[in-house]
């Protein structure tokens, strides 16, 4: 059974930073995909960032030069260094990480991020 979980979250300035981490552990084949996912409060879930095996990186319009995604296989541990917090990155964000054989994609249960302004 693969669980996955993220750090806590917190409450922060905006022009702060801040670093996620989400652990995936219990499987027993690789971790393809790790994804970071947020949702605001009455807006949709939006991906911020994706980081594949190979270190392929991809990032959501809205945090691309603030946000940087990466991930430390060893430890089956992915994270998010967020800076320039702006009031709109508030959301609970939550990771999710692909398992191709079989195919499944596992969540964590959300950590808020709260930027004040």
């Amino acid at each position: 059974q693969v669980q996955v979980g993220e750090s806590v979250g917190g409450l922060v300035q905006a022009g702060g930073s801040l670093r996620l981490s989400c652990t995936a552990s219990g499987s027993s084949t690789p971790i393809d995909v790790m994804h970071w996912y947020r949702q605001a409060p009455g807006k949709q879930r939006e991906l911020v960032a994706s980081i594949s095996s190979a270190g392929t990186t991809n990032y959501g319009d809205s945090v691309k030069g603030r946000f940087t995604i990466s991930r430390d296989d060893a430890k089956n541990t992915m994270y998010l260094q967020m800076n320039n917090l702006q009031s709109e990155d508030t959301a609970v964000y939550y990771c999710a990480a692909v398992v191709l054989s079989p195919f499944d994609v596992h969540w964590g249960q959300g950590t808020q991020v709260t930027v004040s302004s």
